[in-house]
């Protein structure tokens, strides 16, 4: 983007099969409204194994290999296990040189659905913008609970300190989760740098743990708050089901409120 902005995901093998996640990502971009779908322009696939950087080739212009070692990345990573934790802060490793190199990126996991433009909710007064699995009802309030699967961060001196800062925590609180680290450390960053912190409104930047069920106002919905694959997928296909006649419903019943998710689901409730 002209203001040095990129979009990025991360994805493995088992998210780039015909029909998994990336299939879904992009299939909710292109049916997205308001132009979303001309964000796809500005993506990067981050790719974490030479399977998925073959297969990102094949859908789509700007992918990137991320070499690592040690780990095999090809197959599910479950949740807080030794190569999830390794595959977590290598992404958070790979953001903060996005941010170092004087780049601002936004960071979706590729199990966030994007329906409208989520540009137009993140504060120009904010260093870091991050999605909520809890959202308390005051953007700056730290008592907001944070999920890094949507992330945004604007390029500057604080926020480059703040990243070694979090990757310090790594080790400082050694078994925890990117995460859990941010939300540890948000209270000292803030007062030690005065970083702005904003926490996103779940009725715009939703999740399955905090639903938004407007959809005439949603803008984006993660399958936070949901373990596995496969329940991902079954869920996240439903979504949308319920989003494709949405959109082709007459004005007058998409104001009406008519529409719903269908729950509960796996996760979504």
């Amino acid at each position: 983007m002209a203001d040095r902005t990129v979009i990025m995901t991360q994805i493995n093998a088992a998210w780039t099969k015909p029909g998994s996640l990336l299939d879904l990502f992009f299939e909710s971009l292109r049916n997205g409204v308001g132009g979303v779908a001309r964000l796809l322009d500005h993506l990067v696939i981050v790719t974490m194994d030479p399977a998925a950087y073959a297969q990102c080739q094949l859908v789509h212009p700007h992918c990137y290999f991320l070499r690592t070692t040690g780990v095999d990345y090809r197959s599910e990573k479950f949740f807080m296990s030794k190569d999830y934790l390794e595959m977590m802060w290598g992404r958070n490793k790979f953001q903060q040189t996005i941010v170092e190199l004087g780049y601002n990126f936004l960071f979706t996991d590729v199990d966030v659905m994007w329906f409208r433009d989520p540009f137009k909710h993140i504060s120009m007064g904010a260093d870091i913008a991050i999605s909520s699995d809890v959202f308390i009802g005051d953007p700056y309030s730290l008592g907001n609970f944070p999920n890094g699967g949507f992330l945004f961060v604007r390029s500057c001196p604080k926020t480059v300190e703040f990243y070694r800062h979090w990757q310090a925590g790594r080790y400082r609180f050694f078994g925890k989760h990117e995460q859990d680290v941010f939300n540890l450390i948000k209270h000292e960053m803030t007062d030690r740098l005065g970083i702005a912190i904003q926490f996103l409104d779940t009725k715009y930047i939703s999740g399955f743990c905090q639903l938004s069920k407007d959809l005439n106002k949603i803008c984006t919905l993660h399958a936070n708050c949901c373990v596995g694959l496969g329940a991902k997928l079954h869920d996240l296909r439903n979504v949308l089901d319920v989003w494709r006649n949405y959109t082709a419903a007459p004005v007058a019943e998409k104001r009406a409120g008519k529409f719903q998710w269908k729950v509960p689901g796996i996760c979504i409730h």
